[in-house]
């Protein structure tokens, strides 16, 4: 990593996606996760606060030392135990079917094959087990300005935000890994530009069989 990709732009992630309008938007997507976590893309700990009861670990994968860091009073003060367990959600250095559960949040846009990390969380969680994701990406279809508008900003926004795409389809890209969709709410972040803001939160489940 860079300078800026390895000691700036984790700060200012830690920052924008601190903001006090994420954190409902978290309490929703960790909800009803149990048992063992796997959390991709764990940045700064944000999420460790609204780990419910039902929690009993997390696996924390997370490539940048300066957001392990930065996550450090987060992980001390969780009353669930969390371990820095992986540097890349491409290759998962886990058995199969090892998690019940799994959390993205705001990641599958940075991962360079995001595809690729979706079929590594599938292989490591136990059938049944279910990924809570909460991505932004490409606008709604009836938002065609709003998707001229990504289009155009994403060369420069992975340029400046270590990859990141505004034009992915997260859903589509967790069904296609072969997850069993469950209800996705599609919706624009409050207080945000639409372009950077079209999120989508749901969850999913491994296949039994």
């Amino acid at each position: 990593m860079g300078f800026y990709t390895g000691h700036v732009l984790p700060r200012i992630v830690n920052a924008a996606c601190g903001a006090k309008a994420s954190r409902p938007l978290r309490a929703r997507v960790c909800a009803g996760l149990t048992g063992r976590v796997l959390e991709i893309g764990f940045g700064s700990g944000l999420n460790v606060p609204f780990y419910p009861p039902s929690v009993t670990e997390v696996a924390a994968v997370e490539p940048s030392d300066t957001a392990w860091r930065l996550a450090r009073k987060r992980v001390g003060n969780s009353r669930v135990p969390v371990r820095r367990a992986g540097l890349d959600g491409q290759s998962l250095p886990f058995d199969d079917g090892t998690f019940d559960s799994a959390l993205s949040t705001w990641t599958l846009c940075t991962i360079p094959d995001a595809d690729a990390a979706l079929r590594e969380v599938l292989r490591v969680l136990k059938p049944g087990g279910t990924l809570h994701f909460l991505e932004h990406g490409l606008a709604p279809a009836a938002d065609e300005h709003v998707r001229r508008r990504q289009r155009r900003l994403d060369p420069l926004q992975q340029r400046l935000f270590g990859g990141c795409h505004l034009t992915r389809r997260p859903a589509e890209m967790v069904g296609a890994a072969g997850f069993a969709l469950g209800p996705v709410d599609v919706f624009y972040e409050e207080s945000a530009p639409k372009f950077l803001a079209a999120d989508s939160l749901g969850t999913a489940t491994a296949p039994t069989a």
